[in-house]
């Protein structure tokens, strides 16, 4: 099968990559620059490099002629994006879309997967009420609580918009995502707890997230470019959890602070907004930011029972899935010297 990729390198690319490999796939991967690492380790997994970027529409068609099937994998996540990061999120995750939709159709593809999120179908629910799981029959109430969220939102319903206008599209939502080497904000986070620096002090612990482990994900995603039904959404998320019983789960690894203090979202909020400029200036994202405390005022509990249904898809389980993560995160910060080395996400290399 020959797959058109976008969004090869980042952290679900890198994983969806490798997946790939056994399947015997001839994959070309649009990248924009192909002389740089992430270009470079592209070309080592055994890809066919292509050039272009998602925000320029003009020969994307002409790129992805004669694939099997289009995987639109590329987009912008930052939750405490500076202004000039949204604007990159909005051209990327909503403008690249519509771009590689749009040009999906006109090149005639027979089958398009589009990885979205759950957050395009918004909060499952609001704490302190329960979190009762959804699934795909949940829509978007409007209520967005950070700019990734209404660029995401934004995005699927032009997906949607794009299957209504006969493109072949399946429609992938991953729940928060997670492994070793996350640039996400859990990714932080566990590196925060192992490297015994996460603050006592947490906040939204009545949130409720089904976090999905990456290689199970990138699993998910084959499946869907295989096999799944034309037309149809496909949750892919993990078992549910509060953020207070994970960091209690964290609890029986070495690392910091057990017991917490658990304070008022409002409270947590106003010091986030001086830590964001410091992060930035440290040349970390800011994952310690208000965006961070108003993305935990939603319950993200949604349900994969159709994927595990209709695609045979498999997900550990939490312990095994924390297990596994830990190791792997312990043995990547080894190999790093100086604390912000160790709390930094290791970028893609040649």
């Amino acid at each position: 099968m020959r797959l058109f990729l976008t969004g090869g390198t980042g952290f679900i690319g890198q994983a969806l990559v490798r997946a790939t490999r056994g399947r015997g796939w001839d994959i070309h991967a649009l990248v924009r620059d192909p002389l740089g690492a992430p270009a470079r380790w592209m070309t080592a997994q055994g890809c066919t490099l292509v050039t272009g970027d998602v925000t320029r529409k003009d020969g994307l068609a002409q790129a992805m002629a004669g694939a099997d099937v289009v995987l639109h994998n590329a987009g912008v996540y930052e939750l405490g994006a500076s202004p000039r990061e949204r604007r990159r999120m909005q051209l990327v995750n909503v403008h690249g879309t519509d771009h590689v939709l749009g040009a999906a159709l006109q090149a005639g593809i027979a089958r398009t997967v589009y990885v979205s999120t759950v957050w395009g179908l918004g909060a499952s629910g609001y704490p302190p009420a329960p979190a009762w799981p959804k699934d795909e029959a949940q829509r978007h109430d409007g209520h967005y609580l950070t700019s990734y969220e209404r660029s995401k939102a934004g995005a699927h319903q032009l997906a949607l918009a794009w299957r209504a206008k006969g493109l072949p599209l399946v429609i992938a939502m991953p729940n928060a995502v997670v492994g070793a080497n996350d640039h996400a904000v859990f990714g932080y986070f566990l590196r925060l707890y192992l490297l015994g620096a996460l603050p006592p002090a947490s906040f939204g612990g009545d949130s409720v997230m089904s976090m999905v482990h990456v290689r199970a994900l990138a699993e998910g995603l084959c499946l869907a470019a295989e096999k799944a039904r034309i037309g149809e959404d496909y949750l892919f998320c993990g078992e549910p959890i509060s953020i207070r019983a994970l960091f209690e789960h964290w609890g029986r690894y070495q690392g910091g602070m057990v017991r917490r203090v658990w304070l008022p979202r409002w409270l947590m909020r106003w010091q986030m907004a001086l830590l964001e400029p410091l992060q930035r200036a440290l040349g970390l994202p800011a994952f310690l930011s208000r965006d961070t405390v108003d993305s935990s005022k939603a319950h993200l509990n949604y349900s994969a029972a159709k994927a595990r249904r209709d695609l045979e898809w498999r997900h550990p389980g939490i312990e095994d899935m924390w297990e596994l993560i830990v190791r792997e995160e312990r043995d990547l910060m080894a190999q790093r010297h100086g604390f912000i080395q160790r709390l930094h996400h290791q970028p893609v290399v040649a």
